[in-house]
């Protein structure tokens, strides 16, 4: 399987990773919120708090690559959580997939390479407070809505 790790450019310059797409992990836990990443500042939008996540794999599916991704850099064990939906932003060029996931049991989220500066568990009223990537900002009012009706 090729690695997607690489820029793709979009038709006003713009430059967005992965060249098979991106994926990110949001997992919910009902008692500690969302889990969230403190992204390395040398990365793109470094210093912004955003999901772990990054390119998809050729081949690879957005839910196979949010929960690979989510385990390199968080440590995020695949069989303590259960997805729940995804979320797509298609760029035509270029895609992004939320795959957002429940927590099952409790896990201790651990940086596992350097992609990181923090991985921290934020009570979802608390996410819109903290410097979020853009895209990771966009997306969580559509995001928090649909996680809120599912609880309801």
């Amino acid at each position: 399987m090729n690695s997607g790790d690489a820029w793709v450019e979009g038709p006003n310059g713009e430059r967005f990773w992965g060249r098979y797409g991106a994926a990110g992990l949001l997992v919910h836990d009902l008692r500690r919120g969302i889990l969230l990443q403190h992204r390395a500042d040398w990365s793109h939008f470094g210093g912004t708090w955003g999901l772990p996540g990054g390119a998809r794999h050729e081949g690879e599916t957005a839910v196979e690559g949010a929960l690979r991704e989510a385990a390199e850099e968080a440590s995020v064990p695949p069989d303590a959580v259960q997805v729940l939906f995804e979320s797509v932003l298609d760029l035509g060029f270029w895609s992004y997939t939320t795959v957002v996931a429940q927590a099952l049991r409790p896990f201790d989220a651990h940086m596992a390479d350097v992609e990181s500066i923090e991985l921290r568990w934020v009570p979802v009223d608390a996410v819109a407070e903290l410097p979020l990537h853009p895209g990771f900002g966009d997306s969580w009012p559509e995001l928090r809505s649909r996680l809120s009706a599912l609880s309801d």
